[in-house]
């Protein structure tokens, strides 16, 4: 009876090891993907233009995934998914390197409020014109609304995994049809609307900042600084604009900027409960929703905040926390050619205008409503 046993146990190292040499072909890949990506977001031209390594990573996999992946995709398809997952967790976790707790002094009480606010009222937003107005599936309203409030395309990748979980039927009562996109899909269509209106952002922006001036309305760059932070999509573009208004401007828009990207840990929490407590609530079954819950729950998350609080105690040299970071872009990166790599035209154009709409007028209230929100804040503070 012992030889069973023995071939038993074999099996498993041996199908783990073949698992393993099938992903190589795909994450080789998408490691050249996200590596490329990176080297040409360092160009002066490109930063010029606000591009992150991540968006640049997405269209290069887009166009590569809509030409020449056809021939190889069954072969790549294992690292791929590895790349989707396993390495965007990992990049989202170490994510928390670039924050530190003091980062929430830093801008005082009305950034910390501005922020919560924005992020708070335009997820809410999001769900309620995606989903009552717009008619579009409850994951992707939550997909372009995390996206909108937070930090752009590594929100909607965080999220995504969260928001998988969701149950067609919960998205039946909310009005979507019940023929939805594949995840995939519509974590493309999520990062394709940041990619389009955190550009214009970019450049309205300084606009906007020029305009006031020119009408007579005297705004501090520190204040528009903090406006910037709190209301345009990616990091990258929240730098850019800064840039193009001045050095205060920028040096606040970038704290502000980077205390958003830290709620996006305590975002997840919330969103994991909401999305697995909701799709339960018909069983009326408390363990059911608990294990939902568990299930659902963002561990990675906990990683992000760990690493955060651990960064804010500045025990790291500053060559190994460059080399974390530099990994971390290299990982996101990664993830995003991967994601770009399985999205078609075919789904954006099926997924039709609704999607665009929704993040169009996300923009609008960021632009009017976050405004109107710093104004309030500064002015309560001041």
């Amino acid at each position: 009876m012992s030889a069973p046993a023995n071939s038993s146990v074999s099996v498993a190292p041996a199908s783990r090891a073949a698992r393993s040499l099938a992903a190589i072909p795909g994450l080789a890949l998408t490691l050249a993907l996200g590596l490329g990506a990176l080297l040409l977001a360092r160009q002066p031209a490109v930063q010029g233009w606000g591009l992150s390594a991540l968006t640049l990573a997405i269209v290069a996999g887009i166009f590569i995934g809509n030409t020449v992946f056809a021939p190889v995709e069954r072969l790549a398809a294992p690292g791929v998914g590895v790349a989707k997952q396993t390495l965007l967790r990992a990049g989202i976790v170490l994510y928390g390197l670039r924050l530190t707790f003091q980062d929430i002094a830093a801008v005082g009480t009305a950034g910390l409020v501005v922020d919560a606010l924005v992020v708070a009222l335009t997820f809410a937003l999001a769900l309620q014109l995606g989903t009552r107005w717009l008619g579009l599936n409850r994951r992707q309203a939550a997909l372009i609304g995390a996206g909108s409030a937070i930090c752009g395309a590594a929100a909607v990748l965080a999220t995504a995994p969260v928001v998988a979980s969701a149950h067609t039927a919960q998205d039946e009562a909310h009005g979507a049809s019940p023929h939805e996109s594949p995840l995939a899909d519509q974590v493309a269509v999520a990062v394709a609307t940041v990619v389009v209106f955190g550009t214009l952002a970019m450049f309205a922006y300084p606009a906007l900042y020029a305009a006031l001036a020119h009408w007579g309305w005297a705004v501090s760059p520190e204040a528009f600084g903090l406006y910037t932070g709190a209301t345009v999509h990616e990091v990258a573009q929240v730098v850019a604009a800064g840039r193009a208004i001045g050095p205060d401007a920028a040096a606040t828009a970038v704290i502000a900027k980077m205390l958003r990207v830290m709620m996006l840990a305590p975002f997840l929490v919330i969103l994991a409960g909401l999305f697995a407590g909701g799709a339960n609530t018909d069983s009326g079954n408390a363990g059911g929703r608990g294990a939902a819950v568990l299930r659902a729950f963002p561990w990675f998350a906990l990683g992000f905040v760990a690493l955060a609080g651990f960064n804010s105690l500045d025990l790291l040299p500053a060559t190994v926390k460059g080399g974390l970071i530099v990994a971390d872009d290299l990982l996101l990166a990664t993830a995003m050619g991967a994601l770009g790599l399985t999205t078609r035209f075919s789904a954006i154009r099926r997924a039709g205008p609704r999607p665009l709409l929704l993040a169009g007028l996300l923009a609008l209230w960021l632009v009017a409503g976050g405004g109107a929100l710093t104004a309030l804040a500064l002015h309560l503070a001041g």
